[in-house]
Formats: structure tokens, C-alpha cells, sequence
């Protein structure tokens, strides 16, 4: 296998048409989101899991809160 710096990627890419560079980009962006969704789902059936086997901690909107903020 051919190994590729990212600088070498990015020129590479750079050589490119604009629209296959968009491309790219839609690609890229698409598999993203993908994979969030998909770690959500995780951490949801995670949370199911825990609240149904009563090991999942109680907390208050503040605890909340400082959760999201950290």
C-alpha cells in the first residue's frame, strides 16, 4: 500500500476539478453526519440499556447543563 502524507493528499486534491472537489467535500461531509448519527444511536440504545438495568444515575437540569458545558 501507497503510503501519502496529508500535504500530498491536498495537493493532489487541489489538482482537481472544482466539481470533483465538491465532491469530495459532499462525500466527506455525508460520512460525517453519518457517523454522528450513528454514535448518537450508540449513546442512546447505552442509556436504554442503563436506565433499564437501574444503573443509570439520577441528575438534576443543572447536573445536566454541566454535562453539556464540559
Amino acid at each position: 500500500m501507497i503510503e501519502a502524507t496529508f500535504d500530498e493528499i491536498l495537493e493532489t486534491i487541489e489538482r482537481w476539478p472544482a466539481d470533483a472537489q465538491a465532491e469530495l467535500l459532499n462525500v466527506i461531509r455525508q460520512r460525517l453526519a453519518e457517523r454522528g448519527r450513528q454514535r448518537i444511536i450508540e449513546e442512546v440504545l447505552q442509556g436504554r440499556g442503563e436506565f433499564e438495568s437501574g444503573s443509570a444515575a439520577q441528575a438534576g437540569v443543572d447536573d445536566l447543563l454541566r454535562e453539556i458545558e464540559s
